[in-house]
């Protein structure tokens, strides 16, 4: 496990640790109020209207800042779709670094409240997730922010799974545009994944949080500097961090997706071609809605069901950026874990719809 700590801005009093606190949390809730109302739910309310007139611009974004076809050199289609994720992603990126970094200063601020049980610590990163509203790559930033502040590995990793797979909007595409059954099997794997959280991270313990409470003086003017240049701090540490790692996700990523194109899956089901796909759609950083979307135009297009269901229950779910943040944060096999378990679900919804429909 990586020992992660926060360091709580100094504060000599009562009065001074509310001011801070009271300023950290407006400072998160402005963030978190401009994104959602000017940025995440008016572009995923758009995208639910779409309804089956939705589109995709490339294999792994909405967005394409660059044109990408299929005449062009590998190289160049991989390096375009990299330019592409970032594109469509730098929005949700934004937030989740600049959020981030506000829960990393609010947390310490706080009471170090935690329930026992792993169950309730999972329960509560699911209720913060959901209204969240960002994919699995942009809440990496988030769930970092959140584990060095003090929470549980269990609040951190649910947070990181609900906010992509359980949104209200999201959910209500998928009911809209697949048959009941496959929505509510999109609708149960992120409900499973949730339940097995405490096993996942059954060995990683709390981050060190610590805190210096001696040499600030009263009045407003310290305590509210002290806030906003520990701000400052925890946006320069987690961009130190997470922006690399983008980076690598969104070439690799861009990589995998042009090396085996959704074009490529076959027309016939067989369980070695539901086993690539279920490791290229956990494997893939998509941005929000993004596996709804392409499950449904490769639907309509035709692709055998178990293809669909299984790209469905994976593809937005994780991917190969929260999984390089979990390693660096909670550890490796943890990430490892989260990893297998998406996949191993994925392969069974998909070998299940076969046998479901009778593809084999």
């Amino acid at each position: 496990m990586n020992a992660a700590v926060a360091a709580l801005p100094r504060v000599a009093s009562r009065k001074s640790l509310a001011i801070q606190t009271s300023i950290a949390i407006l400072l998160c809730a402005g963030i978190a109020l401009y994104f959602w109302t000017q940025s995440r739910y008016p572009a995923l309310i758009k995208k639910y209207h779409s309804g089956n007139a939705i589109k995709v611009a490339g294999p792994i974004s909405f967005d394409a800042l660059m044109p990408v076809t299929s005449d062009m050199p590998l190289r160049a289609r991989i390096g375009r779709t990299t330019v592409n994720w970032m594109w469509t992603n730098r929005i949700g990126m934004t937030f989740g670094l600049f959020f981030g970094a506000g829960m990393l200063t609010l947390l310490p601020l706080m009471p170090a409240f935690r329930f026992r049980s792993a169950a309730a610590q999972t329960a509560t990163g699911a209720a913060t997730g959901i209204p969240l509203g960002v994919c699995a790559n942009c809440v990496a930033p988030i769930g970092r922010g959140l584990y060095q502040g003090g929470a549980s590995p269990s609040t951190t990793l649910a947070t990181m799974i609900s906010s992509p797979t359980l949104n209200v909007v999201v959910l209500a595409m998928a009911l809209a545009m697949f048959p009941l059954k496959i929505a509510l099997v999109r609708l149960a794997v992120p409900l499973i994944l949730l339940a097995l959280v405490p096993w996942i991270v059954r060995h990683n313990q709390i981050a060190a949080v610590t805190e210096d409470l001696s040499g600030s003086a009263d009045g407003w003017i310290r305590p509210t500097s002290d806030t906003f240049k520990s701000y400052v701090k925890n946006v320069g540490s987690l961009a130190l961090t997470t922006i690399p790692l983008m980076v690598v996700a969104a070439f690799l990523g861009a990589l995998v997706a042009e090396a085996v194109p959704a074009q490529s899956i076959p027309a016939k089901v067989t369980i070695l071609g539901i086993v690539m796909v279920a490791l290229v759609g956990t494997f893939l950083p998509v941005p929000m809605a993004f596996d709804v979307a392409l499950a449904f135009v490769l639907m309509a297009r035709g692709v055998p069901m178990p293809y669909v269901v299984t790209l469905l229950c994976t593809l937005g779910i994780f991917s190969i950026y929260p999984y390089l943040i979990l390693g660096r944060t909670l550890s490796w096999r943890t990430a490892t874990r989260v990893f297998a378990v998406v996949f191993v679900l994925g392969l069974a919804v998909g070998l299940g719809t076969a046998l479901a429909t009778h593809a084999f």
